[in-house]
């Protein structure tokens, strides 16, 4: 396993939660979310089955801002609102956190980010996630929405610190798009990347001079799928560039799955990357800013 800063692990096994489930230390959280976005999909899912003890937390509430509180779909929230939202899940400033979602980690992986943004490294994602865990037989819960035991913690704190330099707005993506040391990395679909579909934002394509680097791409092809192994995503970025790139910038639709591709380069080896955090939804809603349609940058 890959250490994080901390020295924790960036992705845990199945095997490793099954034997520390139980540390009084470690929050499991459910990020289950889904496009569309319409109706409460990842809690229900979530109230269907969960991984025993784990916390739902949601995407839209819980790790964005709302609407037109900046830019993109899912803005990114701020200090004082994500701490808040962390305590109430029972997340302090010595929890050491699992994510895990049914998605190969497309959407825990937004929770590990923002985690490490906000200054606390002491976060993993399950490896697998949910159907791996199913697959193995292991036990989930059923019902409603849990809750962090609060009063068991009354002097719970989370003090976020965000980090300079993680994060990029769409003026600085317009400057550096065109610099050949800077490696642009859209997350989304070939589909949606290439604007043959574009199922909920303004226009379709992508930033002209970005590069293709779907997050599905960095999984095993099973059937619960896996990250693969540091060796080969390093193999793969660099394929596109990353060895030589000075800078790597990851986006997606609104800042979600982008996320996957930070960690897969974070496994990669490469700690260089950034996160354009309004994405495609913020370029793509600015008719100043030209878009490119096609399979080529």
């Amino acid at each position: 396993m890959t250490p994080t800063a901390s020295g924790l692990p960036v992705l845990v096994s199945t095997s490793w939660l099954a034997a520390h489930l139980r540390d009084p230390h470690l929050r499991v959280a459910d990020v289950r979310w889904y496009l569309p976005t319409t109706g409460r999909r990842g809690a229900i899912e979530y109230e269907q089955g969960h991984l025993p003890g784990a916390v739902f937390v949601d995407l839209d509430s819980d790790l964005a801002a709302p609407p037109g509180a900046g830019p993109g779909r899912h803005p990114l929230p701020a200090p004082e609102a994500f701490a808040r939202a962390m305590v109430r899940l029972g997340i302090g400033d010595e929890t050491y956190v699992i994510a895990y979602d049914d998605t190969g980690g497309s959407t825990a992986a937004r929770l590990w980010w923002l985690l490490r943004y906000f200054g606390h490294p002491q976060v993993s994602v399950l490896d697998g996630g949910l159907p791996r865990w199913i697959a193995e037989g292991r036990p989930v819960e059923r019902g409603a929405l849990a809750t962090a035991p609060l009063a068991a913690t009354p002097h719970l704190r989370f003090t976020p610190r965000p980090q300079p330099g993680w994060v990029v707005d769409k003026h600085e993506v317009d400057r550096l798009r065109r610099d050949p040391r800077t490696l642009l990395l859209d997350a989304r679909s070939p589909e949606r990347y290439e604007g043959r579909s574009e199922p909920i934002d303004p226009r379709p394509g992508h930033i002209p001079g970005a590069k293709s680097a779907p997050f599905a791409q960095n999984l095993t092809n099973e059937p619960a799928p896996r990250f693969k192994a540091p060796d080969e995503l390093r193999r793969q970025f660099d394929e596109l560039g990353a060895a030589q790139a000075e800078r790597i910038i990851a986006y997606c639709g609104s800042g979600v799955t982008a996320c996957h591709d930070l960690l897969a380069l974070h496994l990669a080896g490469y700690g260089n990357a950034q996160l354009y955090a309004g994405s495609w939804s913020d370029w793509s809603a600015d008719p100043h800013l030209p878009a490119a349609t096609g399979p080529e940058p």
